[in-house]
């Protein structure tokens, strides 16, 4: 039996966007061809574009030893995979080996390619057949979607039109001579400066565009990012097991490779910052980035197998969900909590302030939910001897649960840190007021202070009155007090005395550290429990907005002002964070991710894959640690080399690793995507 295969990037998006939010599209399961090349079942074509498409690939056939076949549908079922679906189709119809099958479901925008394992065509031929009708696609030109795969196949001969393509080619060449005659002649004295020069033998990317360096750079940086994540949760999971002493080797690996990111999204931040950079300069940053991201990833890998030896989950399956089972329970208790805290906070904050964790219980409870649906099955796996299976399982299920409890967590610590900046806030007044009784002290306060002086005092009122409000955001609130304290201190800075000076510089220094940590750790749960859908942006403010805090309690000491200027920037950058992070999700939510799809080994459970994805879980297990995100945004799973004999799940029992270590199927070739 023949085999082929396919894989397409947009599965998951492709059943938010249809399947979960009221699609009515016609189910479609694997059909039998037209004696066409061209099937039209989703009833796309007209009559005459079914015959100019049918044209152009009878034309293709006759002109290469290539034969390219084309189905719309309305969308891909019985097997709801497009790759299983397409695969299906063409070895149903007798489909030979240079024979390709291109699958199009119209209603939920997915398209994929159906190749023999044994065809001749290159992943990068294939990408170019698909790259070719992604733009027709979207305009809905469906013929011309045929005609442009069809174009772009490689291998037809010149037979058809060949006197055309001589003539056309001749025109061209002597067009070519003409501005090269030109050239020469208006830049004669010029000429050595006008010679190409040879690409640099020190550059390791130097077929690459500078366009497709930074996007291979952002995205090094994401699946860096989640594979350091998932193994230092793993680490975690087995420091609960085993105890400290046994798993430091490991804690210091992942700290090795978090300080290799740290240093790329360093490098990340350079290239978005304000200050111009030459092309040179980004470039070099580029390679830099992906550098350090390898080298991340190297010291995360060198351990997998340390690492998986010391988990042994498989063998002691029954004892882990054992465990899993009491900590679930707890889990479920603090998110039954949740919403109390939730109303609590709701009484004294308004919405912005509470933005980042409005949605927690609710991811909470999808997480759990997920959790009980695998704990289920990992149950039954034991039961039938299979722990190999239930060890996934089991895995899985301890993911979703610990992201439950940073989710409810969270709500805990935002309430607490806005309660901090409040004090803060407090405190500042108290400055304030000070610093209007010494400004209405000296003489010329009634000329030159006295604007300063008024206004001082209306933002005291309004902040004191902000900060007794049902409804209120303290962030803003000392944002205000913050931006008036810096008036009135230049004003009044020459008529203080040293200590004093050092006294307030001080205090404001505590108060921007507490704002900035505020904040930091608003961004940091908001982005680690959704991760799933966040880019490198996001994590390349929040890891900046980190390494500002730092330099910030390290120079509190020695450097008051430097100090201050860090915490400042870390609060910034952390607000950046998480605007980004929220319109990232939003994106995600309402479908917008256009161009990606999770497919696992064989994984199928019913559970919420909306909430499970977005946080990172069955994408991180899937690839061994790491987001398989593409460039555009999207998703691509893979399977990995672990397998449980006789399991129909593909995967590692463990998510400690860098983002390299999912692997992908054995002879196989992933092509396809979404419109």
């Amino acid at each position: 039996m023949r085999t082929r295969m396919t894989v397409m990037l947009g599965l998951i998006v492709a059943m938010f966007a249809s399947g979960w939010v009221g699609s009515v599209a016609v189910a479609t399961p694997p059909v039998t061809l037209s004696s066409e090349f061209v099937t039209d079942e989703a009833g796309v074509l007209t009559s005459g574009e079914l015959d100019s498409a049918n044209a152009r690939l009878s034309e293709l056939s006759n002109a290469g030893d290539r034969d390219l076949y084309v189905v719309f549908v309305d969308e891909f079922t019985d097997p709801s995979s497009s790759s299983t679906w397409a695969d299906e189709t063409a070895i149903d119809n007798g489909l030979g080996v240079e024979q390709y099958l291109i699958a199009i479901a119209v209603d939920s925008s997915q398209y994929t390619i159906s190749v023999d394992d044994n065809a001749s065509l290159s992943d990068a031929q294939l990408d170019s057949i698909l790259e070719a009708m992604e733009a027709p696609l979207r305009a809905g030109d469906w013929d011309g979607a045929v005609i442009a795969a069809a174009d772009a196949l490689p291998g037809q001969s010149g037979d058809a039109g060949g006197f055309l393509g001589i003539l056309i080619a001749l025109v061209v060449v002597a067009i070519v001579i003409v501005v090269i005659v030109l050239i020469v002649r208006s830049r004669r004295t010029k000429r050595d400066a006008a010679r190409p020069t040879a690409p640099d033998p020190n550059d390791p990317y130097a077929a690459v565009s500078d366009e497709d360096l930074a996007t291979q750079a952002g995205s090094a940086l994401v699946q860096a990012d989640d594979a350091i994540t998932s193994s230092r949760q793993e680490v975690g999971f087995a420091v609960a097991q085993y105890g400290e002493d046994s798993t430091a080797a490991f804690t210091q690996v992942v700290d090795a490779a978090q300080a290799k990111i740290a240093e790329a999204f360093a490098l990340k931040q350079q290239i978005d910052d304000e200050v111009p950079d030459t092309a040179e300069q980004r470039r070099a940053w580029h390679i830099q980035i992906i550098q350090l991201c390898d080298a991340a990833d190297d010291l995360l890998d060198e351990n997998v197998e340390a690492f998986e030896e010391l988990r042994k989950l498989e063998a002691q399956a029954p004892q882990a969900l054992e465990r899993l089972t009491a900590r679930r329970a707890a889990a479920g208790q603090a998110l039954a909590a949740a919403p109390v805290a939730m109303a609590a906070l709701s009484q004294n904050y308004d919405a912005a302030a509470l933005a980042t964790v409005a949605e927690n219980p609710a991811q909470a409870q999808q997480r759990l939910s997920l959790a009980d649906s695998e704990m289920a099955a990992a149950a039954q796996l034991i039961a039938a001897g299979k722990n190999g299976e239930a060890a996934f399982a089991i895995r899985t299920a301890e993911a979703a649960v610990q992201q439950s409890e940073e989710l409810i967590a969270a709500v805990t610590h935002l309430g607490a840190n806005l309660a901090a900046v409040e004090e803060q806030a407090r405190a500042l007044i108290a400055d304030l007021e000070a610093d209007l009784a010494a400004a209405a002290a000296m003489p010329d306060s009634q000329a030159q202070l006295a604007p300063l002086i008024a206004r001082t005092r209306t933002n005291i009122d309004s902040a004191q009155e902000n900060l007794q409000a049902a409804q209120r955001n303290p962030q803003k609130v000392l944002e205000t007090l913050d931006s008036a304290n810096t008036q009135i201190d230049a004003a009044l800075g020459q008529a203080r005395e040293a200590s004093a000076l050092a006294q307030r510089t001080q205090r404001m220094l505590q108060q921007r550290l507490a704002q900035a940590q505020a904040q930091i750790s608003a961004a940091n749960d908001f982005i680690s429990t959704r991760r799933g859908a966040i880019g490198a942006t996001a994590r390349t403010r929040l890891a900046e907005a980190n390494a500002a805090y730092s330099e910030a309690v390290a120079a509190q000491t020695t450097d008051p002002a430097l100090a201050t200027e860090r915490a400042t920037r870390a609060a910034a950058l952390a607000g950046e964070a998480i605007s980004y992070a929220q319109s990232e999700v939003s994106s995600f939510n309402s479908g917008g991710w256009g161009g990606g799809g999770w497919s696992g080994g064989g994984y199928n459970r019913g559970s919420d894959l909306g909430g499970d994805i977005l946080g990172g879980i069955l994408g991180g297990l899937i690839s061994g640690g790491g987001s398989n995100r593409s460039s555009g945004g999207g998703w691509s799973g893979g399977s990995s080399s672990w397998r449980s004999s006789g399991s129909s799940r593909s995967s590692r029992p463990s998510s400690f690793g860098g983002s390299r270590s999912g692997g992908s199927r054995s002879g196989g070739r992933s092509r396809g995507g979404r419109f």
